[in-house]
């Protein structure tokens, strides 16, 4: 009888076990956020044949990808402005590089025997500009 009490009475072990809970709600990684930043608008601005002024904005880059021609200036960031009032017009020329300079070691040596290299060059044509209307004061 006794033994079938202990039976009875007794409870049963249970074996604890801790569980952990989140202190903070789930968040994405801030990582790779690179890339959203908006273009910086480089390129040309005046297509072939554009009527500018003195001053005008003819192409903004990075790399000298455009060169100055003919009454075209460039600033410190490399913006190609007109240094006249015309048109605009874009040529491309040879261009063979000095025997002892950097290009010519270094760019020359990659290409295919009998490459030509070509540079675009922007150029203003001065000219008055016809069909515009100013303010003539008559004396």
């Amino acid at each position: 009888m006794a033994a079938v009490r202990r039976l009875f009475l007794t409870t049963p072990q249970t074996n604890l076990v801790a569980i952990r809970c989140a202190s903070k709600k789930t968040g994405g990684s801030s990582k790779n956020l690179g890339g959203r930043s908006p273009g910086k608008r480089y390129g040309f601005k005046k297509v072939e044949g554009a009527f500018v002024h003195a001053g005008n904005i003819l192409a903004t880059q990075r790399l000298i990808r455009w060169h100055p021609g003919a009454h075209v200036g460039m600033g410190r960031n490399k913006t190609l402005y007109a240094l006249e009032d015309g048109i605009v017009r874009y040529t491309k020329e040879v261009y063979i590089p000095l025997p002892r300079s950097s290009e010519s070691r270094e760019v020359i040596c990659r290409l295919p025997k009998g490459a030509i290299l070509y540079k675009t060059f922007i150029n203003v044509i001065p000219t008055t500009e016809v069909g515009s209307f100013k303010l003539v004061t008559m004396l």
